[in-house]
């Protein structure tokens, strides 16, 4: 029998690390060739490293969650045949040998606490005659069965208007006398917050690891807040055309073309306008100090999954007609929810959109997709009145919220490209005319 060592492959594209996210084996499994040992995911995608031959898995690199560099060992293999990498080596660091397990502790005793014997109930008290009803004294404060309290004509009256009975309080003055401290104390414990019926504090803590996609989402947003200059704008926009002529679309079609939504005709807005702001349509190498504009038009269409926000590409939008803008963003979503999409797929987009549907709230200050510097967000349509044409009438309105980079764009410019998006969106004819 031979050693194999299998070690995290160059992915490419630059990768040097990757996040071990699932091991699909552990040690003592007999493996075939090309069987999947382990997802890795990448800031692109997550990949399956296949096992290069036959054999058992005799330790494993790291604890799922654990970041690898490109050429450290990722699993060890025992492989028929071949001479050995290296006889009787030590497991190399980070490798988990397993280990027999410890032997069981005999159980140990039982410590029982003393016992202890509750206090005899009391009497329930004649209701009062004057003033509000008696309040519940804290527990260990009631007096004896058939002892007559012992209190100062004044601390009886402040107890009759308090509503406090004082054959329920302990004195602890001489004799056993109730003082004005003793209705203090009362009253602190009368104050004390009492949990509703079926109500109790809960008091556990959850620890969960931040790993996987949710790993990367978290440090591209930090590094995204950290270094780009963000500032956001929001503009109304009236869409009661753009929704009549999207209904009227899916209607005469059916099922013969895709489904039209919303966002191919958002898709369509950017492609007629970005040739007008081409700093917007670009990424800003902030290392070199340089904006890399882009003929090209490859939108992010941000996607919730169950692991978290990924953001597939649809890729040269500005060769796509509505009906094809609609298909592939179908696709994407499907894809990047299942988990298929390809890691080109989810890298170089050039300029995001983002839409939270139904919860699209009143307005949202989208974080840029760096090195993007303008990111596109969609806010929920209302039926709102509004006053046109000297009345009021009803109309669909929507927020567009989008937020820019301001080390290179300006104020102005990001303004006007979202001007120019609304003028589109709110004559929807005009996405179908010639340029």
């Amino acid at each position: 029998m031979a050693t194999r060592s299998v070690k995290l492959p160059d992915i490419g594209e630059g990768v040097a690390e990757a996040e071990v996210v699932e091991w699909h084996v552990k040690v003592g499994d007999a493996v075939r060739e090309d069987q999947v040992l382990a997802a890795v995911m990448t800031d692109k995608a997550t990949v399956e490293i296949p096992s290069p031959a036959d054999g058992t898995v005799t330790a494993l690199g790291v604890a799922a969650g654990t970041v690898l560099a490109v050429g450290s060992e990722l699993v060890r293999l025992e492989v028929g045949g071949g001479t050995p990498e290296a006889p009787n080596e030590p497991v190399a660091d980070g490798l988990a040998a397993p280990e027999a397990p410890p032997p069981p502790r005999p159980p140990e005793a039982p410590v029982l606490a003393p016992a202890e014997v509750p206090p005899r109930p009391l009497p329930s008290p004649p209701p009062s005659l004057r003033g509000p009803p008696p309040r519940p004294v804290p527990a260990g404060m009631a007096r004896a069965a058939g002892e007559k309290p012992l209190a100062a004509p004044a601390v009886r009256r402040r107890a009759l208007e308090a509503g406090i009975d004082l054959r329920q309080v302990r004195g602890t003055g001489p004799a056993g006398r109730i003082t004005h401290d003793d209705l203090d104390a009362v009253a602190r414990a009368d104050a004390a917050p009492t949990p509703a019926a079926g109500s109790r504090e809960r008091t556990g803590v959850e620890d969960v690891a931040v790993r996987g996609l949710r790993r990367r989402i978290a440090r591209a947003m930090a590094e995204s807040t950290r270094r780009v200059a963000h500032f956001s704008y929001v503009e109304e926009v009236d869409v009661t055309a753009l929704e009549e002529l999207r209904a009227a679309l899916n209607r005469r079609h059916g099922a013969a073309r895709p489904k039209l939504t919303l966002i191919p005709f958002l898709v369509q807005a950017l492609v007629r306008a970005l040739p007008d702001f081409p700093g917007l349509n670009a990424h800003y190498d902030d290392e070199a100090e340089v904006v890399h504009r882009f003929g090209a038009v490859h939108v992010g269409i941000a996607a919730q999954t169950a692991g978290g926000l990924v953001v597939p590409v649809l890729r040269h939008a500005e060769a796509r007609d509505l009906w094809n803008c609609a298909a592939e963003v179908r696709r994407l979503a499907e894809a990047a929810r299942d988990g298929t999409a390809a890691r080109d797929e989810l890298s170089g987009s050039t300029i995001t959109v983002t839409s939270l549907g139904a919860l699209g709230g009143i307005a949202s200050t989208p974080v840029v997709n760096r090195p993007e510097v303008a990111i596109v967000g969609v806010n929920r349509q209302v039926m709102r009145p509004m006053w046109i044409g000297g009345g009021v009438v009803p109309r669909l309105m929507m927020n567009l919220s989008s937020s820019f980079d301001h080390r290179v764009v300006d104020g102005h410019e990001a303004a006007s490209f979202i001007q120019a998006v609304k003028a589109l969106l709110e004559t929807p004819a005009l996405l179908f005319m010639e340029a």
